[in-house]
């Protein structure tokens, strides 16, 4: 799962959901510099990404991938994931997402101020680029991919892959709608745990 997910499977509360959506920027296992909350999201969204990628259907998918974008496989799926999510938003969520992401790009850029700088400049690109509404659409998802394929170190052709999704459209979404209900279940009970 990639961004507008872990923030979703965070529920209400957002702390936790800034937690869970800056647990890839930290590096290590030192978090107790983070707020409590933010803490258990760091740990929340760590257990999310094993979950998911034990996850027999995001498994396939990845595999179905791999040929083609070997280990950049999992992360294209973790965008396609997101588009789902973003596109069917109105099954998920009572707000439009158009306002349940500018509620808390404001949280988060207010948070943010206090982290170190490398995740200051994530958290400013991804309000900047509204990356949340870009997940709707085939061609925000490209751009997206885009951005981060200037960022790899290796030739990943990341935004290529909008291409395998359009033509593998049903197969992915499929594999999303079975998907989701499991991990949204799994977080529920993590949550009560942390």
């Amino acid at each position: 799962m990639n961004f507008l997910a872990h923030v979703y499977l965070s529920g209400n509360n957002t702390d936790l959901a800034i937690g869970n959506l800056i647990a890839d920027r930290i590096k290590g296992k030192t978090i107790e510099w983070l707020p409590l909350e933010m803490q258990k999201g760091v740990l929340l969204h760590r257990a999310i990404d094993q979950f998911t990628d034990q996850h027999p259907f995001f498994k396939e998918c990845v595999s179905t991938l791999f040929p083609k974008y070997r280990h950049y496989s999992r992360v294209i799926v973790d965008m396609y994931f997101d588009h789902f999510l973003a596109a069917h938003w109105e099954q998920f969520h009572e707000l439009p997402l158009q306002e349940f992401s500018r509620a808390f790009y404001k949280k988060l850029q207010k948070a943010s101020a206090d982290f170190p700088e490398p995740i200051q400049k994530f958290s400013t690109a991804l309000i900047r680029y509204n990356w949340f509404a870009h997940y709707q659409t085939i061609s925000g998802l490209r751009m997206i991919l885009k951005q981060m394929e200037q960022r790899t170190r290796f030739p990943s052709n990341l935004a290529a892959s909008t291409e395998d999704l359009v033509e593998k459209y049903s197969y992915f979404q499929g594999h999303f709608f079975e998907f989701i209900n499991e991990v949204i279940a799994f977080t529920k009970t993590k949550t009560n745990d942390l």
